[in-house]
């Protein structure tokens, strides 16, 4: 499918496409979305843009019409727009939208403290792609649900994608925006068990794999929809998100003389959190400032304790900094203390009949817990082992971070490689980078990032044209 900025004649858009930059986006979540709204708005001169993702979704949620349970995002309305130095852009759409505004009526007049489902927020991401495509004449975007399964590099610097569709053309830049990777169609989060296990299991009991947003989201959502079975959480580690403050909490992070060392930068940051909380601040208000100085103390830490913080650290990090909103961690409390719900820390095997195979922490017996249905709501690193991660590394075009979390990028998201040196034209945008640039993986960093993209593609193709 393709469409011509404000759909002028399609006649003369074969020939322009030919003639002008060709940039092509692997994978059409937010992290592609932003990228394809960036470009628009930062290169000001004629492309063609290809979206390739297998999800033939390209429209918004409908999520003020849909009666479903919806997930709802950890991260409050002001840190969710996608316009670079406008915080209020998001905020000003929902106040412009009646719907919403007869939803959520105690909010007005501004909704910038509180949190919405996701599928809002990917309306408000779909409207401001459409806005940014209908202002541009001299654009043409297509749309390709073939998978690509890999990257080449032509003759001339350019680059192929292979996919189903042999007739791909070349691309002058490529960029990859896959997320933590890009899901088949009919892929559902639940994973069905065998119907046998329905009558081996005495009473109903699900079983959650994971321990970040999305395992409790998951929780609520089968309580919501009248499940009343009893639930158990399997948990790596046994750390659960904690929770959001009532109210904004504005980042403070003492930065005079950061320090360089793990022990240290622990210490550091547990000392300011007390001393937060006896100034009648909030611990919250201090990990909002440790997301300005992530990526320096990152940068600082030789790679034996970039090891060692993924192993023992990055759980209890990610459970600080992924909160929960207050309403739903309360929920979560009262689920864990009326026992209807079980936080169980251990590693989840494989499935049987009648339910999981699981090793408790700190055991080496395997048992077994029965349940009628399993549903993993881990969040998997990218996985470098896919036909189209290997097709990158074999050829050189990047390698994988020092944790192997992704790809090693820098601000821009341009993948380095060996020498420190980057390929030009190429972009992996988002949580590829997660390795290289911590909190790439939320809202703020992602929109910072993919313009930064979009202006290095610029500068690079038409230097002569300053951006606006």
């Amino acid at each position: 499918m393709t469409v011509q900025g404000l759909f002028s004649a399609r006649a003369s858009a074969a020939a322009q496409i030919s003639a002008v930059l060709r940039i092509a986006i692997v994978g059409r979540g937010f992290s592609g979305m932003m990228t394809a709204i960036a470009l628009m708005k930062t290169v000001r001169a004629p492309f063609h843009l290809q979206l390739f993702d297998p999800n033939s979704s390209v429209s918004g949620g409908q999520a003020l019409a849909s009666a479903r349970s919806s997930t709802i995002l950890n991260t409050r309305v002001r840190d969710l727009s996608v316009s670079v130095g406008d915080n209020d852009d998001f905020n000003d759409w929902l106040c412009s939208n009646a719907a919403f505004r007869a939803a959520v009526p105690a909010a007005i007049p501004g909704f910038r403290q509180i949190f919405v489902p996701k599928e809002i927020f990917s309306d408000y991401v779909y409207q401001r792609f459409s806005e940014a495509l209908a202002a541009r004449r001299d654009i043409t975007v297509q749309v390709c649900n073939d998978p690509v399964v890999a990257i080449r590099r032509s003759h001339g610097n350019r680059f192929l994608l292979e996919s189903a569709n042999p007739a791909n053309p070349l691309f002058d830049t490529v960029i990859l925006a896959t997320g933590f990777g890009l899901t088949a169609p009919d892929a559902v989060g639940e994973d069905a068990s065998p119907i046998r296990a329905q009558r081996l299991v005495a009473r109903p009991h699900a079983v959650l794999l994971g321990s970040g947003i999305r395992v409790v989201d998951q929780l609520l959502q089968l309580r919501d929809s009248g499940y009343a079975g009893q639930v158990t959480i399997i948990s790596r580690r046994g750390f659960l998100p904690q929770s959001h403050t009532p109210n904004s909490a504005d980042p403070a992070f003492p930065a005079e003389t950061l320090p360089q060392s793990l022990p240290e930068i622990v210490r550091f940051i547990r000392e300011a959190c007390r001393e937060a909380e006896e100034a009648g601040r909030s611990w919250q208000s201090v990990m909002n400032g440790l997301r300005k100085h992530a990526r320096s103390l990152w940068r600082s830490l030789p790679a034996r304790d970039k090891h060692q913080f993924n192993r023992h650290l990055r759980a209890i990090y990610d459970s600080h900094r992924n909160r929960l909103p207050e309403a739903m961690h309360l929920r979560l409390k009262r689920e864990l203390a009326e026992g209807r719900t079980v936080l169980r820390r251990g590693r989840a095997g494989r499935r049987g009949l009648s339910g999981l195979f699981f090793t408790p922490a700190g055991s080496t017996v395997e048992e077994v817990i029965h349940a009628e249905r399993i549903i993993d709501c881990r969040c998997q690193a990218p996985d470098l082992s896919a036909p189209l991660m290997q097709s990158l590394l074999s050829a050189g075009l990047a390698m994988p971070d020092e944790l192997s979390l992704g790809l090693a990028v820098n601000a821009r998201g341009e993948p380095f490689l060996d020498d420190g040196s980057t390929v030009a034209g190429l972009f992996a945008v988002g949580p590829l980078g997660l390795g290289s640039l911590p909190d790439i993986d939320l809202v703020p960093e992602i929109v910072s990032q993919a313009y930064a993209a979009a202006e290095r593609i610029s500068e690079r193709f038409y230097p002569q044209v300053k951006a606006v």
